[in-house]
């Protein structure tokens, strides 16, 4: 599910979208996010379903290999640990994985199943799958799920060519294939044949969702009134001289400063300096924490920010 540091930077992003296209069609924009955010779980689901695209493969491979007329040993009586692998076998299974996939139309592997046969290569050429099909001991269930988080490890999470097609389909995707990577990673122990998929898991809450949505209009709606304030605390910087993202993050964390009185305004500057680590210039973490922390100090003595709690400021 989504975290909040993904959030934001999703709100970043399409922040920065309406200033470089001068829109003031909030609600338009407020569509696009979801939509946005909507398809990091459909990225999710099409790389569950390149697992039961790749097993249902090799399975294909090891009848075609029995059928041949000079057919070896091996070919005839081939190891079925990779296709009979538990956790293979229950995401097959899962007949809500299924109807998701139906349902959105991600036929992805079906008309681009070149990448499947690519990834699948790669997984027999490993010493990881060799090591895993040879063993002559059946494997336990922590093995066998060990042996699924070493491939997406070692080989499908890395995989260049397939970040590529990921790219192409849709840009917004280059930033969610790392946080769509460590979703599946942390959720692999929970996956089994009676998961069920659906949109509604993609966020932790309905307070995830609705922070969503605040921070996004209340960063539009005030943009240059917080514009103002971070000038005030830079008047030896020309504003061209701060990179255009330095500028969103500062306004969305004062945007929390204020009007989101349930986070620590500690935790709000340093989400941002890890945000713009990744997301700016070398130095711009450096920066934005020197402004963020005089404009602390300016508003809590002006009494501007109200935050629930003890411990909060």
């Amino acid at each position: 599910m989504l975290n909040r540091r993904h959030i934001r930077v999703k709100v970043m992003q399409s922040i920065y979208a309406i200033i470089q296209s001068k829109s003031d069609d909030l609600d338009r924009e407020e569509k696009f996010l979801k939509f946005s955010i909507i398809s990091i779980y459909d990225l999710y689901i099409l790389m569950l379903s390149l697992f039961i695209e790749i097993r249902n493969l090799a399975e294909e491979h090891q009848e075609i290999g029995k059928k041949k007329y000079l057919a070896t040993s091996d070919e005839i009586n081939p190891s079925r640990k990779f296709i009979d692998n538990k956790w293979l076998r229950d995401l097959n299974e899962n007949s809500s994985l299924h109807a998701y996939i139906k349902d959105h139309k991600l036929l992805n592997w079906k008309e681009d199943n070149e990448y499947v046969r690519l990834i699948f290569d790669a997984i027999k050429k490993s010493d990881i799958y060799s090591n895993y099909v040879n063993a002559k001991d059946d494997k336990s269930y922590k093995e066998e799920l060990a042996f699924i988080n070493d491939i997406y490890t070692e080989i499908i999470a890395p995989n260049e060519k397939l970040f590529d097609y990921f790219e192409g389909k849709k840009l917004s995707w280059v930033d969610d294939i790392p946080f769509v990577n460590t979703w599946i990673l942390k959720n692999l122990k929970k996956i089994n044949s009676d998961t069920i998929f659906s949109q509604e898991n993609l966020y932790k809450d309905e307070d995830d969702e609705k922070f969503t949505i605040e921070l996004f209009k209340k960063s539009a709606l005030h943009h240059t009134e917080f514009s103002k304030e971070i000038d005030k605390m830079t008047p030896n910087w020309d504003t061209d001289r701060i990179a255009e993202v330095d500028f969103i993050l500062m306004k969305m964390a004062l945007i929390e400063f204020v009007y989101f009185p349930s986070i620590p305004t500690r935790v709000t500057i340093n989400e941002y300096i890890e945000i713009a680590k990744d997301y700016s210039t070398v130095k711009s973490g450096f920066f934005i924490n020197g402004v963020l922390d005089k404009l602390l100090k300016e508003f809590t003595s002006a009494k501007r920010i109200q935050k629930i709690g003890r411990g909060l400021l």
